[in-house]
């Protein structure tokens, strides 16, 4: 006996899907997490169907209270999806159907293809702020554990070797500023994403006196005049995906800076550093050495970046060979920026518990400082002051320390009259440079980890975060 053909298509079908291809196809099982946005959208297209006499106010009022009645069932948890009904939609359609027989005129002149795109361009809008609040909470954490601890001096490092030294606040505001960035890409996508789809139809719009602009005023789709924003081209506003892709790239980048930032907490932490002391509640031990402590929080952090970047592989690929305008293939949009969103907001929020638990070790950060091979660059420039060209100076820097190794003494212990037989650029004051302090206060510079520079990124920070 041949199935009943799918209630909403089915009209040219003899017979429905095979059950087989039933699981195979249904999205309702990840796309369900669109059902607030989707009654929103329903709403305001029910709104604007009034609005053009397509239906009546009575009609509209009905369809509005049996989807508030729906939303309210959905959120208490008691509302049952069908995957045999496919997707979101269809779910929420049909149940309106049953209980408000007006709803049999909601799906005039619209697709369930600029549906989907309405439904995903106000969760994109949504999905960004809730990422821009975490990682402003993950930076609260960083500005918190500069102001208390940023005094501390630490070796900067090139190639994981010494290099020079910076106070901790100057190393913690480079992680600020990647994360700023991060904030403003998901900031950019949530701008891009405030473009109104409804109207455009399955591809060609509709032949029916519909008001878009009326739509997307009641969706919230206006610039900061409060004019409507719709979209110019009903192929593409059915076909794009962009929106997808510059969102999961912003959560590869996030993830790939978070992944950076995990990997210098993982090192700083290690016995062979010691600088820092992560925090416990984001820690675990060993099933078989008691002694150990393990930087989990850390290390998940920066595989979750994997996760991130293959997301946006995914729909990188997904997307590159399709023509216009809508492909089933599309329905695989939805999980890889979900579980981006979902790891991201995770991921933010167990970054800034780490941050906010750190206790900074400053005897272990000075006694790794003192090395004065830190500041031979600054010697260097100590001979380029007494005008001598830099390139010179590196050489007679490098004879220096060459001459320190082979007397296994430190840098800044070489007797005076060795010093001057390898250059005649050096004065007897040649070791006043090798004092912390005053190769800090020199770094004066924009941008720079000098103490002034320090106190006005400091005043940066904090003025940027508390307006937020």
């Amino acid at each position: 006996m041949a199935k009943k053909s799918q209630a909403t298509w089915g009209g040219r079908f003899s017979s429905g899907p095979a059950e087989l291809m039933q699981t195979f196809s249904e999205s309702v099982s990840f796309d369900k997490r669109l059902a607030p946005f989707d009654i929103a959208g329903s709403k305001a297209h029910s709104a604007m169907l009034a609005h053009v006499g397509l239906i009546t106010a009575k009609e509209r009022d009905a369809i509005h209270a049996g989807l508030d009645a729906i939303l309210a069932e959905i959120q208490a948890g008691k509302f049952t999806w069908s995957t045999q009904l496919e997707d979101v939609h269809m779910n929420i359609e049909q149940a309106l159907t049953k209980r408000v027989p007006a709803a049999a005129k909601l799906h005039t002149a619209r697709s369930r293809n600029d549906q989907v795109a309405t439904d995903m361009r106000l969760w994109f809008k949504w999905a960004c702020s809730e990422v821009q609040s975490r990682i402003r909470a993950a930076q609260r954490a960083l500005l918190a554990l500069a102001a208390r601890d940023g005094h501390v001096l630490i070796p900067g490092y090139t190639h994981l070797q010494r290099a020079q030294p910076v106070y901790l606040a100057h190393h913690l505001f480079a992680w600020m500023e990647m994360l700023e960035r991060d904030h403003s890409r998901f900031v950019s996508v949530a701008k891009h994403a405030n473009w109104c789809p409804l109207g455009a139809g399955a591809i060609a719009g509709t032949t029916l006196p519909i008001d878009r602009e009326f739509t997307a005023k009641q969706l919230g789709f206006v610039d900061e005049k409060g004019r409507p924003r719709v979209t110019q081209n009903s192929m593409d506003t059915v076909a794009d995906r962009d929106l997808f892709l510059e969102f999961a790239a912003a959560g590869a980048f996030f993830g790939l800076h978070v992944s950076r930032i995990a990997e210098d907490l993982i090192l700083w932490s290690s016995t062979e550093f010691k600088f820092i002391e992560l925090p416990d509640a984001f820690c675990t031990g060993s099933s078989l050495m008691p002694q150990k402590k393990n930087p989990d929080s850390c290390e998940l952090l920066r595989g979750k970046s994997g996760r991130l970047a293959g997301n946006l592989a995914a729909l990188l690929t997904m997307v590159k060979g399709l023509p216009l305008t809508y492909n089933r293939d599309l329905q695989e949009d939805k999980p890889p920026v979900f579980d981006t969103f979902d790891t991201v907001a995770l991921s933010a929020e167990v970054l800034a518990g780490t941050l906010g638990g750190i206790a900074v070790h400053p005897a272990r950060c000075a006694a790794a400082v003192s090395d004065p091979a830190l500041l031979a660059t600054d010697l260097a420039d100590y001979l380029v002051e007494r005008g001598v060209p830099f390139r010179e100076a590196h050489h007679a820097v490098g004879a220096v320390v060459k001459l320190a190794e082979t007397l296994g003494v430190p840098l800044d212990r070489l007797p005076t009259a060795e010093v001057k037989k390898c250059h005649p650029g050096y004065g007897d004051d040649w070791a006043s440079v090798f004092d912390l302090a005053r190769a800090m206060k020199k770094r004066a510079g924009t941008g720079m980890p000098g103490p002034a520079q320090i106190k006005r990124q400091t005043a940066r920070w904090t003025k940027l975060l508390a307006a937020d």
